[in-house]
């Protein structure tokens, strides 16, 4: 902020900072002139963000007291944007008592306000009868609103953004089924909001007058059922008109493997979506706008909110998707660089080959490995492994990339996620599908001593049971067509790609 007049910016604990709101709303508080502290259970994942040499980072979870009053002292406002979303059981246990150590510790740091960002309740509707998810998410609210600092509950229902999931889930059941069976719920009516005034709202609640201490509805211009999304979607999407016939007889948890196996998001994550749609969630009221006054052009309407997310696809500016906020490993999971490996087993398959082309068109074909660029060798069998992962309820081969060329620690790319990269050097994917036992999938880049280019490739497995090495036995006899084939592909990809000026004169030797 500029100008001698400017109100002084706040300090802000941001929450989910590795997620999807979390991730885009850090630069929009820093443009509001506040200075930013992020909790993360795994910083590095933060490192890559533009943002991130703008911030202060501490590690911790919210689960963990020492570690919530060491990233709350000299806070003035904490955003809670954790959920377990997908988790397994127990999940509302571990919500509720995260809740009350974020408040406890807010309190005795002096915080001067909580926000929180929810889910819209069905009005009229006892919580019994909610779904667990939406259920876990409103009493994580009321645990926030007695903590004894001031709280702002902002209760949402579907977010419209690139790269969020209920947008992901709406998009690929739109673009993929011209003609669709689908469950009832697609009659419910809903009252979307465009990500964009989510964050708005967000920023403007820092803000908010001391004795304020509750709930608000926060939802886009017009009230749609989730068949008329679909329809108005197909139009601003330019696709012709959808055929839509629903039916009784898929329950929730019909609906989200339904779901999982049209779109990217898996199961897991589908089915509290589709169970928060059974009733209807609609505003009740539209007070936040005493506190948070909407400026021209806002709230933006569906079709518009549309039409933003699918332009920043095209663009590739995607910020943040909602996979972002898988869960990563346990901090006890061992790494393949581990000295003298203390986990068990560690079996490997070692790839090397010289390539006819520079360090830097090697690494810029293995950094745009995935999504639409595939895996370079045996396409069926990729695609084969992502389908058996997705019917066991993996999270499968579909979740793509977040950027076509850049990738980033804690990217989603397909069933692998970024564990580490140095650009032009180093990248290291850990698994993420289905697997009795851990594994990691490397590629470097490097020189011999001719200085020729040289492509290194790892893949590595530590095995769980007898199950696990079971596993790596029964599929060994395919590495040599799986990654002989991709390491050979990625060669011949890099020499076929423009000569920089120095591989057009390679050193002699």
């Amino acid at each position: 902020m500029n100008g001698d007049d400017a109100t002084p910016g706040l300090r802000c604990l941001v929450t989910g900072a590795t997620g999807y709101i979390g991730g885009r709303l850090v630069p929009e508080l820093l443009a509001a002139g506040h200075r930013v502290r992020c909790l993360a259970r795994s910083p590095e994942k933060l490192r890559d963000h533009p943002w991130a040499c703008e911030v202060e980072t501490a590690t911790g979870d919210v689960t963990r007291a020492d570690s919530v009053a060491d990233a709350m002292r000299g806070i003035d406002v904490a955003y809670y944007l954790v959920h377990a979303l997908g988790s397994g059981r127990g999940f509302e246990e571990t919500d509720r008592e995260a809740a009350r150590t974020f408040g406890q510790q807010a309190r005795a740091a002096g915080v001067r306000r909580i926000v929180y960002l929810g889910g819209l309740t069905p009005a009229g509707v006892p919580d019994r009868e909610l779904s667990p998810h939406l259920r876990s998410r409103t009493e994580v609210g009321r645990i926030l609103l007695d903590s004894g600092v001031p709280t702002t509950v902002l209760r949402a229902a579907v977010i419209l953004g690139s790269g969020s999931a209920s947008f992901e889930m709406l998009r690929y059941l739109t673009e993929r089924l011209p003609v669709m069976v689908t469950p009832s719920w697609v009659h419910t009516r809903i009252q979307p909001i465009a990500v964009r005034d989510v964050l708005r709202v967000l920023v403007g609640s820092a803000r908010m007058p001391d004795d304020v201490n509750r709930s608000f509805d926060i939802g886009g211009p017009k009230v749609l059922t989730y068949r008329e999304m679909m329809v108005r979607y197909a139009a601003v999407a330019g696709l012709p008109p959808r055929v839509i016939v629903p039916v009784p007889v898929l329950t929730p948890r019909l609906s989200s493997l339904w779901v999982g196996l049209v779109t990217p998001v898996p199961a897991s994550i589908a089915r509290p979506l589709t169970e928060s749609l059974r009733h209807e969630v609609v505003c009740r009221e539209n007070d936040i706008t005493r506190y948070v006054p909407e400026p021209p052009g806002h709230p933006i309407g569906f079709d518009e909110a549309v039409g933003l997310a699918l332009q920043r696809v095209r663009d590739a500016q995607v910020t943040t998707r909602w996979s972002s906020a898988s869960p990563p490993g346990a901090p006890s999971d061992p790494l393949p660089t581990d000295p003298q490996w203390a986990g068990g087993s560690l079996y490997t398959d070692r790839r090397e080959l010289g390539v006819d082309a520079s360090p830097e068109a090697l690494w810029r074909v293995i950094e745009g490995i995935g999504g639409d660029n595939g895996w370079y060798s045996f396409p069926l069998a990729w695609a084969a492994r992502g389908w058996l992962d997705r019917l066991a309820g993996g999270v499968g081969l579909r979740r793509g990339r977040r950027d076509a060329q850049r990738l980033r620690v804690g990217d989603s790319l397909d069933f692998w996620r970024v564990e580490e990269i140095e650009p032009g050097r180093l990248l290291r994917l850990r698994a993420e599908m289905r697997l009795p036992g851990l594994a990691w999938l490397e590629m470097c880049t490097g020189r011999d001593d001719c200085g020729r280019t040289r492509y290194r490739q790892r893949a590595l497995f530590h095995p769980h049971g007898l199950l696990g090495h079971a596993y790596w036995w029964g599929v060994s006899p395919f590495h040599a067509v799986v990654f002989g084939g991709m390491a050979r592909n990625i060669a011949k990809a890099a020499a076929r790609a423009p000569l920089t000026r120095e591989a057009e004169h390679p050193p002699a030797c």
